[in-house]
């Protein structure tokens, strides 16, 4: 996976490469699944709605507004999820906290298989309620190029979503690597400074004194060596 350290992130307030960030496979994803999701509920909002011979607008897909409704809701969270997510990753490498960070990461991994879930569930829904759309119903065959781009991006949602699920499942599972921080952000952890020198003294040696010496008596007579 891109990116080593404390939950995939490099060290606490690293510089943040714009170039390096653009091109990770999670940030890739992370814009296809916006793209998809305003694809998504931007056909159901603008095109999705017809009237048939009378004033009141009736919902395409099988004249459900459930189904107009939750693929408008699903897409929109989505979106704005994405722009949240979008910032977080981009502030994700200047939170110092490690509890901090896995929060984020377990926050990801929980919308984001969720969010895949709803995708698939809308899906689903979307297709049925289409299948049992018929033709008198869309007049000049009205709104079908939304209806159907509506599903298919619901469709590549899924596989965006799931992919970002993955990459949050991959990021946890890094953990935490503790030496990507400085020892000020460690409790009980003292930098241990080295004693000073003084120039010219020696440090190296063991014993204050020689081994193995007494004190000599300074009244004791000296041996002379005598003289012939």
């Amino acid at each position: 996976m891109d990116g080593v350290g404390s939950f995939g992130a490099g060290r606490a307030g690293a510089a943040f490469h714009p170039i390096s960030f653009v091109q990770q496979p999670q940030t890739v994803l992370r814009i296809l699944s916006w793209i998809f999701s305003m694809v998504v509920f931007g056909s159901i909002i603008n095109e999705s709605y017809v009237n048939i011979g009378s004033e009141r607008l009736y919902c395409i897909f099988n004249k459900n507004y459930d189904a107009c409704n939750y693929g408008i809701t699903v897409g929109l969270i989505a979106f704005l999820a994405c722009i949240f997510f979008f910032v977080l990753d981009m502030k994700f490498q200047q939170i110092s906290s490690v509890k901090d960070r896995k929060k984020a990461v377990i926050l990801e991994i929980g919308f984001s298989g969720f969010w895949t879930f709803l995708w698939f569930v809308g899906f689903c829904f979307l297709t049925n309620q289409w299948q049992r759309t018929t033709p008198d119903e869309l007049p000049l065959n009205q709104g079908a190029d939304a209806a159907r781009a509506a599903i298919a991006f619901s469709f590549f949602s899924i596989f965006t979503w799931a992919g970002l699920t993955v990459r949050a499942m991959q990021k946890y599972l890094l953990g935490t690597d503790m030496s990507l921080f400085t020892t000020d952000h460690l409790v009980g952890n003292q930098t241990i400074q080295p004693l000073p020198t003084v120039p010219g003294v020696e440090t190296t040696d063991t014993y204050q004194n020689p081994p193995f010496t007494e004190n000599l008596d300074s009244n004791a007579p000296t041996y002379q060596v005598p003289i012939y």
